[in-house]
């Protein structure tokens, strides 16, 4: 029955999300028709003629915008789905080790200080992968100091470096004597994909497509993982090495789209809830299943942003987290759902 439900969920997400990605491509500060966005897609793919304002619209503004909410609405579920089976916790999301905080730092550096200023469009991005990277880093030698990659001491570690993060980045919008510089920072915080363009697309895409990889081709130790180290070890699982590699991937994974995004939340903590309901635990399913509906989820709520806020435009964290925690209680409170079982 759960094989029969996979292979029908997963064509049907992806028919989603292809639909959603077309209809999500005209909206903006003038909204297009299906037809127009079908138009310039057939241009390009074709070389069918079309008109070139539309085409530079369409193609270069708003198609990137979309595939990058799609890549990074994928990655977080991805990130998350895998974040909480190394610390066996369903509260756990990509932003536990405490990258986000870390990237935020970098960014609020960038923004309040000037810094990498003649790195133009890269040293937002540059800055916050940088904090990221640091932050990561710092977690991983504070838990294997102290005894090792467990659960608890990843959970502690990450929580209590994050907030640290979070207060350090405060400090620095309040010590900024710019308003604007300030306001930035809050947005970024927050979340965003409106600069989005097709040179920042290619890294978060070959990131999460060769993280997805490697997390399904290691879909069977994730399994044995959810179930305790001396099961997983039992069963063969180098559980140490895993937990180590799963760190690292996660590292670079959270904070590629955080760099490029901003912290937009409750997509890695919801979703693969979601995606359990619908496919089941096995992570070989979970992982496809949880990429497609974070994908689907983000586009979606980028849409809104645009579509809700008009003239002005909704950081994309803020819709996310008041759709998301609703939807989390609502999951959580069915009454066959329990993390890690079918």
């Amino acid at each position: 029955m759960v094989r029969v439900r996979t292979a029908l969920a997963l064509p049907v997400l992806a028919a989603l999300l292809l639909g959603a990605m077309v209809i999500a491509t005209g909206f903006g500060a003038e909204t297009l028709p299906v037809s127009a966005v079908v138009e310039v897609l057939k241009h390009r793919l074709f070389g069918t003629p079309t008109d070139l304002a539309l085409d530079t619209i369409v193609w270069q503004l708003r198609v990137p915008r979309t595939v990058l909410a799609a890549v990074v609405g994928a990655g977080l579920a991805l990130a998350g789905a895998a974040m909480q089976a190394l610390v066996r916790n369903p509260l756990a999301d990509p932003y536990l080790l405490g990258v986000s905080s870390g990237a935020g730092v970098g960014a609020a550096a960038v923004i309040t200080s000037g810094l990498f200023a003649g790195a133009g469009i890269w040293a937002l991005t540059g800055g916050a992968l940088a904090g990221a990277f640091a932050a990561a880093a710092l977690v991983f030698g504070i838990a294997v100091a102290q005894g090792g990659l467990t659960p608890m001491r990843l959970v502690l570690t990450g929580t209590v470096l994050g907030s640290a993060f979070a207060a350090f980045s405060s400090y620095l919008i309040f010590r900024s004597s710019d308003p604007a510089a300030a306001q930035s920072v809050l947005f970024w915080l927050l979340g965003s994909l409106a600069g989005a363009d097709w040179t920042t697309i290619g890294l978060p895409l070959a990131v999460v497509v060769l993280s997805g990889l490697g997390l399904v081709a290691a879909s069977g130790w994730l399994d044995a993982l959810t179930f305790g180290a001396d099961t997983a070890t039992a069963l063969g699982v180098p559980v140490k090495e895993l937990r180590i590699a799963l760190f690292v991937l996660l590292a670079v994974l959270v904070g590629v789209l955080v760099a490029v995004s901003g912290g937009i939340g409750f997509v890695g903590l919801v979703i693969p809830h979601a995606a359990r309901l619908i496919v089941g635990p096995r992570h070989r399913a979970l992982l496809p299943a949880a990429a497609l509906c974070g994908a689907l989820f983000l586009v979606v709520a980028d849409t809104a942003t645009r579509a809700l806020g008009r003239p002005t435009e909704i950081p994309v964290g803020v819709l996310t987290g008041l759709i998301g925690a609703p939807t989390f209680l609502l999951l959580l409170g069915r009454r066959r759902y329990t993390f890690g079982q079918s």
